[in-house]
């Protein structure tokens, strides 16, 4: 990050669109009160195509704002269906909701703020295959995506089409949000040039998130976007803006694109690219020549629970390690594991002090959802040790087959 020279105003990215009609003029009265918005900032909002990657905790706020706003067409973008542990931060979705297609939940609660908005439902998980032609024909993408392979992506792919883009991230008590101009500014690789290593940042799902944070960050991002459309303000084009809700600061931070990047000429494989060699986790050298877990080398919840039903009387001898954060055991445990953070497990790898935290014999791991465990197996294999497996699907896995009383997350 360094001193970026201010981009000055901006112009619109919609032309207006037809002259507003009574009802029109009478539902959005406020913005036609504000003269840097007016009647043909509003008709530029009604013309509007705005694509919304993710449903949930960033989208929520950010879709609701936007259909209030009365922009025109709202495309929204996510897989996945309602979870009980969405409902905590994303407030598109009710309860009853749960079960169902965050696209459809979203679509409905979207209509029911607005009927007048055209509702493009993307029921999609946004691969290098089908990227560009979802989001090709919207003027403004919003990323509130929380992996690193679809934010990314989404940046690769507006680079490409030479789409805006206003992308937002939040984690625990901090979001960021800023906004990518290709041509303009910088863009989402100039601002995170390489994805961080495996393992060392933790999704939402592992780390947590405050509800409210999400409505915070979205709503920021709902205003750029309203912003951009109309070509009013200051928009964060060569700025990231962070958001500190403990402290309840607000920071801006200067960022400019790196003369000396090559830009984008296709889309990548980004699963791959960011899951990235072990050895980029903390593992010691070495590590990236070694494979990733084999098959037999990860177990089942019910092989699990019978080799437990073994240790219990007598028959069988291993240790079963939880790899995940002390926050996450609070949820749920499996009974008779003890507690290793895969961080203090790599760092006794890097450190040499391996059979000082981990004990002998034989190793059973598991996290949440196997993917910090198939981690921690990689490195212990490539420090020597032998006769270690992970459990497939991690404790959500366990819950699922073994124990359905105890709750997910």
């Amino acid at each position: 990050m360094s001193t970026s020279s201010d981009p000055g105003q901006l112009p619109p990215l919609v032309e207006p669109g037809p002259e507003l009609d009574v009802a029109q003029r009478r539902r959005y009265s406020r913005h036609l009160l504000l003269p840097e918005v007016g009647a043909v900032g509003q008709r530029r909002l009604a013309a509007a195509r705005v694509a919304v990657v993710g449903a949930g905790g960033l989208g929520s706020p950010a879709l609701l704002y936007l259909a209030a706003a009365g922009v025109g067409t709202i495309g929204v973008i996510d897989a996945d269906v309602v979870e009980e542990s969405n409902l905590q931060r994303q407030v598109i979705h009710p309860a009853t909701a749960v079960g169902t297609a965050k696209v459809d939940s979203a679509a409905e609660a979207i209509r029911a703020v607005n009927p007048g908005v055209e509702v493009v439902r993307h029921r999609v998980r946004l691969d290098s295959g089908n990227a560009l032609d979802v989001l090709a024909g919207y003027d403004l993408v919003l990323d509130g995506a929380d992996n690193f392979p679809t934010r990314y992506l989404v940046g690769d792919a507006c680079e490409l089409l030479g789409t805006v883009e206003v992308w937002g991230s939040v984690l625990r008590f901090d979001g960021q949000v800023s906004v990518f101009w290709p041509g303009r500014g910088p863009v989402y690789r100039d601002l995170f040039p390489s994805p961080p290593p495996p393992g060392s940042v933790p999704s939402c799902a592992d780390g947590g998130v405050l509800g409210m944070l999400c409505g915070a960050v979205g709503s920021v991002m709902a205003t750029e976007a309203v912003k951009l459309i109309c070509g009013i303000g200051r928009p964060l084009v060569g700025r990231v803006l962070i958001y500190d809700a403990l402290a309840m600061t607000w920071q801006s931070l200067a960022v400019r694109a790196d003369p000396d990047r090559k830009p984008v000429e296709a889309l990548i494989d980004y699963d791959a690219w960011c899951s990235g060699p072990p050895a980029a986790a903390g593992s010691p050298a070495g590590a990236a020549e070694i494979d990733a877990p084999a098959a037999g080398e990860e177990i089942d919840a019910p092989a699990l629970a019978g080799m437990l039903a073994e240790r219990r009387a007598g028959r069988r001898e291993f240790t079963l390690i939880d790899v995940r954060e002390a926050a996450e055991r609070e949820i749920v445990t499996i009974e008779g594991a003890v507690h290793l953070p895969l961080a203090d497990l790599l760092d006794a790898v890097r450190a040499g002090r391996l059979p000082e935290v981990v004990p002998h014999g034989p190793l059973v791991l598991h996290c949440k959802s196997g993917g910090r465990s198939a981690q921690a197996l990689t490195a212990l294999r490539a420090a020597g040790r032998g006769n270690v497996v992970h459990l497939a699907g991690g404790v959500l896995a366990w819950v699922r087959d073994v124990q359905p009383h105890l709750p997910g997350y």
